[in-house]
């Protein structure tokens, strides 16, 4: 039998080679069909190519139109507008990952083949158009056969992508979805590591951020400098070879050095970080209420809303600075009287409301601990939870020196912590309602809690004296200059029970109410108190309801005009926002609109007002208050220790609470009020000496030196002018001098015998 002749066998098997080809393409178009159709998993409608849906943070802005931050849960994500990005920041990428961009329709044949013969070794074949179908669609796959599938979706999806957009629209698409991290888009990118807008970006600048799309970790300018100046001098190179630089400019580039301005962004950092985060509590009620009215839900995380704000940046820094150089020095002087004493500051009341060493609080406090309750859960015997309780473990704790990492014991650490002292301020305009400053505390990131909303409460002492004096002037049961005993004083309420304070220290037998409350004499007040008649508790509660401040704080006791309910730093400076703002009470207000991604307003706000007091009350109040800061008042060392103008109109009041517990300061100009708060966290643990632990020391510090920036700044017209009021207004006499004169005239017969014939 003959072999067949081997040319033969060749001529055989070419159609069967040609049929075998046309298997492979009809059995790819199905598997594509089967992709495009959805066999494989659903691909996205076409309404979601041509409004792709990313998830875009919400960004806060200040009142000059710079963002204080955003709010944002995994990706903080900001979209550019295409005139945003620089030509140069395009060319690079072109350049970078996908040379012949302008050339193909989604899928690059030649870069395909490259990548499937070179396995890869010489780059992947993705066009910019198919890394783009990746960022919007997908997420990465979880196994190499699915991997396959959702290439293939890639290229399915990128043909539709180069359907229905330009070039210039992939590009602008692309930037706004690439994942740098935890930022999207090359907008955050660029303020992340440049701390600029993308417009502002150098060519350098912009090939690194191009460069760290290649791996986002192994080149982080942050983290491997060294390997992101090599890949930022490649995608330089890459740029030269595309004719997008000439020699000289790319020579000059490549030696440059890698500079930085890292801007981490998240929810403990940069300015106004408390506000922040109350902003953020108070957007998610806000946004349900908005859907339960108009049917439209909101996503602060997602859906890029713009919220305006009235915080303005140079007061919050003022304030911010203000609060961290005070209550450093301020806690030196806590840590040194501890050290005196020699033993913790942990205090009780006895019967007698004097403050006593209390050697169990600790035991107390890490009991209602989280640390605690863990323990519980994992043991039942006591000696177990005591022994992990004790346990040394690596801690970081706050200083005013920097984070201390250290190993410690859960009680220990307690201990420490509780001996951290807190603040709270915020300053507002009282004519409009703009909250300009909000300070809740002194460390985001380790202490959230925020000490100036409306629900962080405590006891305001002295300083709610001015209120109980305001409704005292607005029923006519006094006068500035009238002048009144000191000694004890019986206050009368409900059905025959009997108030009397005492003074804190020793004082003249009589005053003008003037000096009552420029020297802060409880027994002066609480003659303000019995003068307004045996429900003078509840004629001082509506006063202090319009003056913005919850009433169901208060109790039916004639005491509370010494201050002794709780009530927040945000109330507190709302009503002396009434004073300042001629009787008339406006709410303070944080926000003045909010917009969607789009620019559409969604809302607009604007403060509540309400009637509280006479002008000439208010007006009277603001004098009376501007004397406590002079020689003789408890806030004298306001003028005394700052670099405040001579001429100005500035008053306040200061706020001591039992056994030094908490310190408070009140502060008014003619356009800016502020208050302050400071103690720590747990009302046991305070200054043993008055000295340190009164208003005037532990509060007033802060606002003293807040104001002394803000009149450094001449660019700032806050908190300057007079307090004024028209003469035909003001019916009580303000100088004393005068008064005394009419009161000796008063009491002349022959005046009598005039004022007879007159009337």
């Amino acid at each position: 039998m003959s072999k067949k002749n081997p040319k033969t066998k060749q001529i055989q098997l070419i159609p069967l080679l040609w049929k075998g080809f046309a298997a492979f393409i009809i059995i790819v178009f199905l598997f594509l069909t089967s992709v495009k159709i959805g066999l494989w998993g659903k691909l996205p409608e076409t309404t979601e190519l041509e409004n792709p849906e990313t998830k875009l943070a919400s960004e806060v802005y200040a009142n000059n139109g710079d963002i204080l931050g955003k709010i944002f849960y995994q990706e903080n994500r900001t979209n550019s507008k295409f005139e945003d990005i620089p030509s140069y920041l395009k060319e690079a990428l072109i350049a970078t990952e996908d040379e012949r961009f302008f050339n193909h329709s989604g899928i690059d044949g030649k870069a395909l083949v490259r990548a499937v013969s070179r396995l890869g070794k010489d780059g992947g074949g993705s066009t910019i158009t198919q890394q783009l179908a990746k960022n919007l669609f997908h997420r990465e796959a979880i196994s190499k056969t699915n991997r396959i599938i959702q290439k293939f979706k890639e290229w399915i999806l990128a043909i539709q992508i180069e359907k229905r957009y330009t070039k210039d629209e992939i590009i602008l698409m692309y930037f706004n979805t690439v994942p740098y991290g935890n930022s999207y888009g090359i907008k955050s990118a660029a303020k992340t590591y440049f701390n600029k807008n993308t417009n502002d970006l150098k060519i350098e600048e912009a090939a690194v951020l191009v460069g760290m799309l290649k791996a986002n970790t192994t080149y982080n300018p942050i983290r491997n400098p060294t390997k992101s100046r090599k890949r930022r001098n490649v995608v330089l190179f890459q740029m030269l070879k595309n004719d997008y630089l000439n020699q000289n400019e790319y020579d000059s580039l490549k030696v440059l050095p890698l500079n930085t301005d890292y801007n981490f962004i998240d929810h403990n950092t940069g300015i106004a970080t408390y506000f922040r985060s109350y902003l953020n509590q108070w957007l998610k009620a806000w946004t349900k209420t908005y859907a339960a009215e108009t049917g439209v839900k909101y996503n602060i995380y997602d859906d890029g809303l713009k919220i305006y704000t009235t915080i303005d940046p140079k007061l919050q820094a003022f304030a911010e600075s203000a609060v961290s150089r005070h209550m450093a020095k301020l806690q030196e002087q806590f840590w040194n009287e501890t050290k005196r004493r020699k033993r913790d500051p942990w205090y009780a009341e006895n019967k007698y409301g004097n403050s006593v060493y209390d050697p169990t609080y600790p035991d107390r406090m890490i009991k209602r601990s989280h640390r605690y309750r863990s323990l519980k859960k994992k043991y039942s015997d006591t000696d177990s939870i005591n022994y992990y309780l004790n346990l040394p473990v690596r801690t970081k704790l706050f200083s005013w020196n920097g984070e201390i990492d250290t190993v410690i014991s859960p009680l220990d650490s307690l201990k420490y912590t509780k001996q951290i002292l807190h603040t709270g301020f915020m300053s507002f305009e009282p004519q409009t309602g703009h909250i300009k400053a909000w300070v809740g505390g002194i460390n985001h990131k380790y202490f959230q809690y925020d000490h100036v909303n409306k629900k962080s409460t405590r006891q305001v002492g002295s300083t709610f004296k001015p209120l109980v004096y305001a409704r005292g002037l607005d029923d006519d049961k006094l006068e500035p200059c009238e002048i009144e005993s000191t000694g004890p004083v019986i206050v009368e309420y409900g059905n025959g029970k009997e108030w009397s304070p005492s003074n804190s220290s020793k004082v003249p037998e009589t005053v003008t109410f003037y000096e009552g409350l420029q020297k802060s004499i409880n027994t002066v007040t609480a003659r303000v108190m019995k003068r307004l008649g045996p429900n003078s508790a509840a004629i001082v509660k509506q006063t202090a309801s319009k003056m913005g401040i919850d009433d169901s704080k208060f109790e039916p006791y004639p005491s509370i005009c010494l201050g002794t309910m709780d009530i927040s730093v945000f109330e507190m400076v709302s009503a002396y926002g009434t004073f300042v703002n001629k009787g008339t009470w406006v709410e303070p207000i944080f926000i003045t609109k909010i917009e969607d991604k789009n620019g559409n307003v969604l809302a607009e706000f604007t403060p509540k007002k309400d009637e509280a007091l006479r002008k000439q009350t208010a007006y009277t109040i603001c004098k009376m208050l501007e004397k406590v800061t002079m020689a003789g008042g408890t806030a004298s060392r306001l003028r005394r220790n700052y670099k405040l103008p001579t001429n100005i109109a500035i008053g306040g009041k200061t706020g001591t609470t039992q056994n030094n517990s908490d310190g408070w300061f009140m502060g008014i100009t003619p356009n800016l009020v502020s208050g302050c708060w400071v103690g720590a966290e747990e009302r046991n643990v305070h200054f043993s000496s008055t000295t340190y632990g009164q208003g005037a020391n532990m509060a007033l510090p802060i606002f003293g030196d807040f104001m002394e920036q803000v009149f450094s700044d001449e660019t700032i017209k806050l908190g300057r002018g007079e307090f004024s009021i028209s003469e035909e207004s003001i019916s009580i006499e303000l100088d004393c001098q005068n008064y005394d004169s009419l009161q000796s005239s008063q009491n002349n017969p022959d005046f009598n015998e005039i004022q007879d014939e007159l009337f």
